[in-house]
């Protein structure tokens, strides 16, 4: 499992000109899954997510945690992570998981990341989507369970 965190002020995403998720501040993940993962995968990304101490304190050091911040999440399932672009002009996809494996994978991942008690908007598997977000920082780390 790949996820883009991107750290927001604000996000939205949209789908056929509806809102589908929102956020003020907190995540915005960008979330791609391989043949490989499993629950164990998921689990390891979405709490090492929680845990992580990416916004500043008061000494402006980046020691607090999106609990002590007051933000949430935004969840965008993105298959183009597992994108293999070292040959020809055009992408290969092989490596990511079908959406059969794909969605309930990320379903979960959403899950566990509200269990850890985080408030999780989601942009709607398989759709195109249109993400506005700004960017706080920025701050983007790339969190992988392999």
């Amino acid at each position: 499992m790949r996820v883009i965190l991107q750290r927001s002020k604000r996000a939205s995403v949209t789908v056929e000109g509806s809102i589908t998720g929102a956020i003020d501040s907190g995540y915005v993940l960008l979330v791609g899954i391989t043949h490989e993962d499993t629950e164990k995968d998921a689990d390891y990304c979405a709490r090492k997510i929680a845990q992580m101490r990416l916004f500043e304190d008061e000494d402006g050091k980046m020691n607090r945690s999106i609990f002590e911040n007051g933000g949430d999440i935004l969840s965008i399932s993105q298959f183009t992570l597992y994108g293999d672009i070292r040959k020809g002009r055009r992408p290969s996809f092989v490596e990511a998981a079908r959406p059969e494996k794909a969605e309930p994978l990320w379903n979960y991942f959403n899950e566990v990341l509200r269990n850890e008690g985080l408030r999780v908007e989601e942009g709607v598997f398989g759709a195109m989507m249109d993400v506005e977000l700004v960017n706080d920082g920025p701050v983007t780390m790339i969190v992988e369970s392999k």
